[in-house]
């Protein structure tokens, strides 16, 4: 599938304001988040807002962000990463958003770390971070958004 020009630039536009690009390995049941330091803080910054608004503690309650919408984080009795989304508690969720800051304390271009048992011990997939330098488009992660190479 291609992307007309004005969609990738509003695209590019969508990842730029994320902070972060993310995509979902269905073989390896990974979600992936890339971004520098200051940008991945905006997803535990996501987080921390979800889990702080009263409207969402009712089960099921949810939110989709990104540019293609597919990253979901929802309100549920337990906490769980699955491939349809990051769910638990607003307790649960803000322990996370705590978890994701702290890992991104100290953390340097080229560290990465992973988020599994440590938020859900029975978590059907896992959260990757790789950590970028401060400059780093996260547009620049996005294959959809590469010309294609013929």
């Amino acid at each position: 599938m291609s992307l007309s020009e004005a969609t990738k630039v509003s695209t590019r536009k969508e990842w730029r304001n994320l902070g972060f690009f993310y995509d979902y390995d269905e073989k390896r049941g990974e979600w992936h988040f890339i971004g520098s330091r200051s940008g991945l803080e905006k997803f535990r910054d996501i987080l921390s807002q979800y889990a702080s608004n009263p409207k969402n503690d009712q089960k099921s309650e949810h939110d989709h962000y990104g540019p293609y919408m597919y990253l979901e984080i929802m309100t549920w009795d337990s906490p769980n990463i699955s491939d349809h989304c990051i769910q638990g508690t607003l307790s649960d969720l803000k322990k996370l958003s705590d978890l994701v800051g702290q890992k991104l304390k100290n953390a340097l271009p080229n560290d990465s770390f992973i988020i599994q048992q440590e938020y859900a011990k029975d978590a059907q997939s896992s959260l990757v971070f790789e950590i970028k330098e401060d400059n780093f488009d996260p547009a620049s992660a996005d294959p959809m958004l590469q010309e294609s190479i013929q």
